[in-house]
């Protein structure tokens, strides 16, 4: 065994039993209700609490999505431009899910769900962590092997409201960190982790909203959710592979993820404006 791995060995052992948790982030109050929400069966990775009225779910066409915030409270030392990365891919990941389910429109109308989101918890990755994960990588290459306390996450709340009254049809709580030992992949960006975990969390709030019944629906032409890129990207994918593969880091960059969708581009249309963190805000916000 390298020096490398037998430096990070004990460490990973200690972290064994830990590796697979993640602690529930604390009800935030965004959400306009909290009863009912029950975890499904365990999730060995995530944190995931959630409620949905199957009858009303089954009845909405059409949703609008406003875009995530912050949760009022929610402290963190990350830059405005970081903050933007994390609030763009996760508006990114749910349009890509929800645009699954349901129909998207691009205004609110008066038979339109809306679709509210925001995060409440952002742990940042370490970067020297990271570093020496990556080093570590490089001999043992088959998984990544996470140093202990340097791993970053993201929880985020979301729900669903009734068309006109505001009736609350689904909600979900959920939060990950990325593990010690597995594959979520170090990075030397400070929200690497966070913008990693924005995909299982678009799965899951695709799953919170549309019960089983619901078919799997055709998307768009146009794509609703062009303005974050395309759902595929085969040539990034390849790049991000290729750099991951020889660097044995994750770069949001050149997987394209993160990528922030100013104003004009943003798929909710007119209904939104600047706030003065350079994001957006719904009309409810103003």
């Amino acid at each position: 065994m390298t020096k490398p791995v037998l430096a990070l060995a004990p460490l990973l052992a200690s972290a064994a039993l830990a590796a697979c948790h993640t602690t529930p982030a604390k009800n935030s109050g965004f959400l306009v209700s909290y009863d009912g929400l029950q975890a499904p069966p365990r999730s060995l990775s995530a944190s995931n609490r959630r409620f949905r009225d199957d009858a009303a779910s089954d009845a909405v066409r059409v949703v609008f999505l406003e875009p995530a915030v912050f949760a009022p409270g929610v402290e963190t030392q990350l830059a405005s431009a970081d903050r933007d990365r994390v609030l763009s891919e996760v508006d990114r990941q749910i349009c890509f899910e929800v645009s699954e389910r349901f129909v998207i429109t691009p205004v609110r109308t008066p038979d339109s769900a809306t679709v509210r989101t925001a995060i409440v918890r952002v742990q940042q990755t370490g970067r020297i962590g990271s570093a020496a994960s990556a080093a570590v990588g490089f001999f043992v290459p088959v998984i990544d092997l996470r140093a202990p306390m340097t791993t970053g996450g993201l929880a985020v709340e979301s729900e669903m409201l009734e068309a006109g009254a505001g009736r609350q049809i689904a909600a979900i709580s959920w939060a990950r960190n990325a593990q010690y030992v597995g594959r979520d992949s170090p990075s030397l960006s400070r929200v690497g982790d966070a913008l990693q975990m924005a995909e299982p969390m678009g799965d899951a709030v695709g799953d919170a909203f549309a019960s089983k019944a619901r078919p799997v629906s055709d998307i768009g032409d146009p794509d609703p959710c062009a303005a974050f890129g395309p759902r595929r990207n085969i040539a990034r994918s390849a790049a991000g592979f290729a750099v991951g593969h020889f660097t044995g880091l994750y770069h949001p960059a050149i997987e394209g993820a993160g990528a922030v969708v100013r104003p004009s581009d943003a798929p909710q249309g007119g209904e939104t404006e600047p706030r003065l963190d350079g994001s957006l805000a719904s009309p409810e916000a103003r």
